[in-house]
């Protein structure tokens, strides 16, 4: 018996867990290598001239390369606005708003100035970025032949959820210090100019600690935006070609598909930047207050203090990861990489549910 209208809208929820759609879907395709082509995967279509094999070392190579210019690009390309946003969080009684935070940096450091803290953004992003991709590829398919096939389908939103937080835990580890690195030379003026100059100098007064006592605050923002920004996404993608795409992917070109990846992307940024901006706030203080601690922070700053800023980070996040996800699927295209389609329900699993005669 088909569930009522207010079941089918409870299990619409993107966030739901475990979810199928109760429709009549077709048998997956062979791959070439004769193996049943794997679902689980970020927006796209399975190529018929491709250039690796899915889930060969030359594929998560490539996932991470993109990763790298994925996140690299795109947050060194944000840095006069990530500027403005650090300042407003540890001292928004001087910056005040955006606008003024643009406007008495230019005036104290000159258009220059926006530009601080570009090296460690880079260098500190382009490393997140090769785990996050690279080892999310990774962890999705590990998990998904642990569950099988028919739970890794049920259960994916928990699948995507345990991959991205596993891939991001390792990626904070590669990006706290430059992260660290960067949050000094933007918001302590006169302590460093340049990435040169301020590794040495945090390295004489606190040692190695100083590049990861913010690990911990990294871990609080990062893990959770990047579950989301991972679950979201193929949710989101997987909804867009269901209710919103006129017509099947299959017949969907490749810029065409780009744009659906753009604007899942964007959406979910938009609640990233929400569920990651208190920790946010309390990185960017730690890593300005020598010997401060996170809780010490987090008391200073107070319900109010922890969503300073929200409204450009919002701005910042969303293009970034709207941006990220193009050009992460963009690499794919360009290298000829395996693009599965939005994942469909095995036919063991329509059999089990009465679906199919």
């Amino acid at each position: 018996m088909y569930p009522t209208a207010l079941t089918q809208l409870a299990r619409g929820n993107p966030f739901s867990a475990p979810l199928f759609s109760l429709q009549k879907v077709e048998e997956p395709q062979q791959s070439l290598h004769g193996q049943r082509t794997r679902r689980l995967a970020a927006a796209a279509t399975a190529e018929e001239d491709i250039s690796c094999a899915f889930g060969s070392s030359k594929y998560y190579a490539l996932c991470g390369f993109g990763g790298i210019l994925s996140c690299g690009i795109t947050h060194t390309a944000v840095v006069p606005l990530d500027l403005v946003k650090c300042r407003l969080q540890v001292d928004p009684d001087k910056y005040k708003s955006i606008a003024r935070g643009f406007s008495v940096t230019i005036r104290e450091d000159g258009v220059r100035g926006l530009a601080k803290g570009w090296a460690p953004t880079f260098i500190g992003y382009s490393m997140q970025g090769l785990c996050k991709f690279g080892l999310y590829e990774v962890f999705k398919v590990v998990y998904g032949d642990l569950l099988g096939e028919e739970n890794a389908y049920l259960w994916r939103t928990s699948l995507y959820l345990a991959a991205s937080a596993s891939a991001e835990f390792f990626a904070d580890i590669a990006l706290a210090p430059m992260e660290a690195a960067k949050v000094r030379i933007q918001t302590k003026p006169g302590y460093a100019n340049n990435l040169r100059q301020c590794v040495p100098k945090m390295f004489a007064e606190e040692g190695v600690w100083a590049f990861y006592k913010g690990l911990v605050p990294l871990w609080m923002r990062q893990i959770p935006y990047t579950m989301m920004k991972f679950s979201c996404f193929e949710r989101t993608v997987e909804m867009l070609y269901k209710y919103a795409v006129p017509k099947p992917r299959s017949e969907c070109s490749k810029s065409e598909q780009l744009v659906v990846t753009f604007v899942a992307g964007y959406i979910a940024g938009v609640f990233c930047a929400i569920v990651s901006h208190p920790a946010d706030s309390v990185v960017s203080v730690l890593n300005k207050e020598s010997g401060s601690t996170a809780g010490q922070v987090l008391k200073k700053l107070g319900p109010k203090g922890v969503w300073k800023g929200l409204v450009a980070r919002i701005i910042m996040i969303g293009t970034l990861t709207a941006l990220q996800w193009f050009i992460y699927d963009s690499v794919k295209v360009y290298f000829r990489m395996p693009r599965p389609p939005p994942p469909e329900m095995p036919e063991s699993l329509k059999k089990k549910l009465g679906l199919t005669e």
